[in-house]
């Protein structure tokens, strides 16, 4: 099936719900709703595993399949993002098992990694424009990201980026409440202080509207 580019009145006021529904009842082409709604959040969780773009989208294209052929089973009262984003952390963990690297993001107790905490550069070696200068921090922000120790990474991807609740986070995480604000607030004291002034910027790790085609293309050709 091909994907149809459905109007953004849609997009933006049928609930994830009525879409389920929907589809259940043989409106296959309203996944494709789903998938752009979705495809930024879950291209920065997923990103926060990986870092290869061949095999983020390829795990974003498997998980949004899965879910497809797995939609029969969602709880309609529960949320789709944290199914679907769970549902794709499980596929990036195998990917990693497969390449011989596994992160128990689960665990309870853990130490900081030292090696995690960024060396900060002196601004006065920045370009002094300022459409250069926020370029360049942002650019510092996303290294210092992924210089984190996974399990860190992941939340703070989650609360400060895509602004998940932190219940969610504990939900799709399966951590405990307490466990994931220790991590975010580790995560935060990683970055250092001098990162934290544009650590509010969206449009990091932004998934651009070709990605976005090509993810949502793929996926509606092969559900």
């Amino acid at each position: 099936m091909e994907a149809l580019h459905i109007n953004s009145l849609n997009h933006q006021i049928i609930t994830d719900a009525e879409i389920i529904r929907r589809i259940l009842s043989g409106e296959k082409e309203l996944f494709e709703i789903l998938v752009r709604r979705n495809n930024q959040k879950l291209f920065r969780v997923v990103r926060s595993y990986l870092k290869d773009e061949a095999d983020i989208a390829d795990i974003m294209q498997n998980s949004y399949i899965k879910v497809f052929t797995k939609l029969y089973q969602f709880k309609l009262e529960s949320s789709f993002s944290t199914w679907l984003i769970r549902i794709a952390i499980n596929e990036a963990l195998a990917r990693l098992m497969e390449k011989g690297k596994v992160y128990h993001i689960n665990e309870q107790s853990e130490r900081l990694n030292k090696n995690s905490i960024l060396e900060i550069p002196d601004n006065r070696q920045m370009n002094p424009q300022q459409k250069m200068i926020h370029k360049e921090a942002k650019l510092l922000l996303e290294n210092a990201i992924d210089q984190l120790d996974t399990k860190y990474r992941v939340v703070y991807m989650m609360r400060e980026v895509e602004d998940m609740s932190l219940q969610d986070i504990a939900t799709t995480l399966d951590l405990s409440l307490a466990n994931v604000k220790v991590r975010l607030h580790r995560s935060k004291a990683m970055l250092k202080n001098k990162l934290f002034e544009i650590s509010s910027d969206k449009d990091i790790f932004e998934f651009g509207n070709s990605k976005c085609d090509r993810i949502t293309e793929y996926v509606m050709q092969n559900i």
